[in-house]
């Protein structure tokens, strides 16, 4: 007869985890069954690896389409890894028990639910084509110890285990009965139907883990521990089993895929519940420091003096004073606020009151400093090199240890000099594994500066990367080989010259001239191919910054080169005919492309200037022209020196003429100005022709040129608007002067306090 044990626990409980090693202790099973996939027997025993530091998680992907993945996070408080670890120390047998990932999996790829029928289904459906489907969620648990709390008065489930539980000196397998009793009534209570899909799960779930605990008894093992969620306790009680047909007949017909599985590093901020993880906890860290103290069973050390201590070395590091005294008086006010609250021991709960009383002088900032160091930790979890991975991944770890760099939990802002070999090559794999989707760097501005020898990066590293790395080795068995093939790829289905471009320049950083090879060959396709200037002209940019970093990054770009001068000499023979025409919706395109083209072709001295400059000036002198793309144009050339300023002044009065509409005048003015208030600032002229258009406007039209002048204006900066209203103030006391008339500006008053409020400056009377 086999005496089977149910032990429901609370997922990263770190109570439940101390109950559970003193009933194992106390039990001596000769097998243990964790709740988990079937499928994680195979890397179970890689928890006795030394080189394996908790927190960790298993990681269950399909095969064949790597997105779909679940991860099985554990940490050292874990009730799962205290029993796999207790077992593999003591030589005991452990298996995991639940649906196989492999019926999960493929019902989430199933486009419907399938039909049950009367035998196990083999394969498992594939998924539709277009969309992909989305990865399962984590299984529905309800957290019935939780449950428990809330009925008893508290608010922290594990406050609730350490006051009800930890505290009595009962046996802890009658600890666990007792919960499994107040569970099953739980359990009687849930009124949800029988075909909800939380329940059906729920349901699949139960009768799986009861197929492999029948299958354990018949094998004759002696005494038996299964270590569950609480809420399956009651199901898993064999006493209470339901008919093995009942169980039979809700397994049948589940389709399955094919996965593999492996163990990756976690972090403790992912076993947060503000993670968004379903089965997270509040404080991972605090956790963390409870179990240690429980495990340790020092009685002569306080729990909450220690944690104490930590909040004061984290406040000091952040120069902030804790003295001892502090701490200890701290310490008090958490025992007097427990015994106030009718409460065993201090919680965090009273521990966080006092710490912000005595510690933070009443302040809740500083204690939110140290929130994240010590409330959810800054651990990441260590994983051997022994463990299953797929080779692009084992290419990875490989380039991180040579290069000296481990990936860490917290957020790093790392500065790169590329002019340093090493440096230049962590540049490299950040770029190569953006273009893989595998995003462990974002790249920052680098600041007023304009060289090309330095980058910023935002370094945080999460643990669903490797689900990205896995997906990404589809490419390739190397970083450089996958991202090679990868930008190929993408290459082909480029939608637009701008694309291929900005793809150019990120093989470029990436250091891949198979990549580079492969883009300029449909790149050069696709420019011959192209009659729209515009996209031409957003192609120089690109072009120009690939070539500029080729003198950096020492790579052959020859080829990009012959493509930006082609691009460049179309672009200015077609620009003048491309400008003509246009609405007011293609006319702000074409500026903006225009823009475009002036920005690359300043990077690189040697183009062809002449040729873009007699564009410039075509579309500046023609009249057929949008006001706004001429207006740009003639900006352009004065900033080249080509035009000077009386010819501008000239051009600006024939454009605001009475002759022009208001709505065309308006536009070119915005492309003149754009962006820049210098000219009007420094030239007094100008801004009289401004000025006397504005006034000359008729009242009828003033109204739809306003949103246009708005939006020039608007553009400026506060002091360059100010400095434009003094001048306009003094042209109006010159003119005052000039023509003798006094103003009555008593009666101007009014006016004069309506349009500051307008403007937003302060009226005086």
């Amino acid at each position: 007869m086999t005496d089977v044990h149910v032990l429901g626990i609370r997922h990263h409980g770190p109570g439940s985890a101390h109950s559970v090693a003193e009933a194992l202790a106390s039990l001596r099973p000769d097998l243990v069954l964790v709740e988990g996939p079937p499928e994680l027997d195979g890397v179970i025993p890689l928890l006795s690896d030394p080189e394996m530091v908790p927190p960790v998680a298993g990681l269950i992907y399909a095969a064949e389409e790597p997105r779909i993945a679940s991860f099985y996070p554990m940490a050292a408080f874990s009730a799962e890894w205290v029993a796999i670890r207790w077992a593999l120390s003591t030589g005991t047998l452990v298996r995991a028990i639940d649906l196989p990932a492999a019926h999960t999996f493929a019902l989430h790829m199933a486009p419907e639910p399938p039909a049950p029928s009367s035998s196990e289904d083999d394969g498992g459906p594939s998924a539709e084509d277009g969309e992909p489907p989305a990865p399962p969620q984590q299984p529905y648990r309800p957290d019935a110890i939780g449950m428990l709390a809330g009925a008893a008065g508290y608010s922290d489930a594990e406050r609730w285990w350490e006051d009800a539980i930890e505290h009595r000196n009962t046996d802890p397998v009658d600890r666990f009965a007792a919960l499994t009793e107040a569970i099953a009534e739980i359990r009687a209570a849930d009124d949800r139907p029988g075909d909800h899909p939380d329940v059906v799960e729920n349901n699949r779930r139960e009768a799986a883990m009861r197929r492999l605990i029948r299958a354990a008894m018949r094998e004759g093992h002696a005494r038996i521990a299964v270590v569950c969620g609480a809420y399956h306790a009651p199901a898993l009680v064999p006493i209470g089993f339901p008919p093995v047909s009942a169980d039979n007949k809700v397994l049948a017909g589940l389709p399955k895929t094919k996965v593999a599985v492996t163990w990756v590093p976690w972090t403790s901020n992912r076993l947060s519940l503000r993670s968004g993880y379903g089965a997270g906890v509040t404080a991972p860290g605090w956790y963390q420091h409870l179990f240690a103290h429980w495990m340790a069973r020092d009685s002569a050390t306080d729990v909450s003096t220690t944690w104490l201590v930590r909040v004061a070395r984290a406040l000091r590091r952040e120069n902030l004073d804790a003295s001892t005294a502090s701490v200890v008086e701290a310490s008090r006010m958490a025992n007097a606020l427990a015994a106030v609250r009718g409460r065993p021991s201090p919680g965090l709960t009273e521990l966080d009151d006092a710490a912000q009383a005595v510690l933070c002088d009443g302040s809740p900032l500083p204690l939110a400093l140290v929130h994240r160091e010590l409330t959810v930790g800054l651990e990441l979890g260590n994983v051997p090199e022994t463990a299953p991975t797929v080779p692009l991944a084992a290419d990875l770890a490989a380039t991180q240890r040579r290069l000296r760099w481990k990936p860490g939990a917290m957020e790093e802002v790392l500065t790169l000099d590329l002019r340093k070999p090493g440096q230049l090559a962590r540049s490299v794999l950040l770029h190569r594994l953006a273009l893989l989707g595998v995003h462990w760097g974002e790249q920052n501005e680098t600041g007023r500066t304009t060289g090309t020898f330095k980058e910023v990066w935002t370094l945080h590293w999460q643990p669903e990367l490797a689900v990205a790395v896995v997906e990404a080795s589809r490419y390739g068995t190397t970083v450089e080989s996958a991202a090679a093939t990868c930008v190929s790829e993408r290459a082909q289905g480029a939608g637009s010259l701008t694309e291929l471009s900005e793809l150019l320049a990120s093989c470029l950083l990436a250091d891949l001239p198979d990549g580079i090879g492969g883009v300029v060959t449909v790149l050069a396709e696709r420019t011959a191919l192209q009659q729209d200037v515009a996209p031409l002209l957003e192609t120089i940019a690109p072009l120009a910054r690939t070539c500029r970093y080729g003198n950096v990054r020492g790579v052959d770009v020859t080829g990009v080169r012959k493509i930006l001068d082609t691009t460049v000499v179309r672009a200015c023979v077609g620009l003048p005919t491309a400008s003509a025409g246009l609405d007011d919706e293609s006319a702000d395109a074409m500026r903006h492309a225009v823009d475009s083209a002036q920005q690359g072709l300043s990077l690189l001295p040697d183009l062809p200037l002449e040729d873009w400059h007699r564009a410039l000036a075509a579309v500046a002198g023609s009249d057929r022209i949008h006001g706004s793309v001429a207006g740009r144009a003639t900006r352009l050339l004065l900033d080249a020196g080509l035009v000077d300023a009386n010819d501008v002044a000239a051009r600006l009065s024939r454009r605001l003429s009475i002759a022009t509409p208001a709505r065309e005048a308006a536009a070119w003015l915005d492309g003149l100005l754009s962006g820049d208030a210098t000219l009007l600032v420094y030239d007094r002229r100008l801004l009289q022709i401004v000025d006397d258009w504005v006034a000359g406007v008729d009242d009828e039209i003033f109204d739809d040129v306003l949103p246009l002048l708005r939006r020039t204006f608007s553009a400026f900066s506060r002091p360059e608007r100010r400095e434009i209203g003094e001048q306009l103030s003094r042209i109006g006391e010159d003119w005052q002067t000039d023509s003798g008339t006094t103003l009555d500006l008593a009666a101007a008053g009014p006016a004069i306090r309506t349009m500051a409020r307008y403007l937003g400056w302060e009226a005086t009377a």
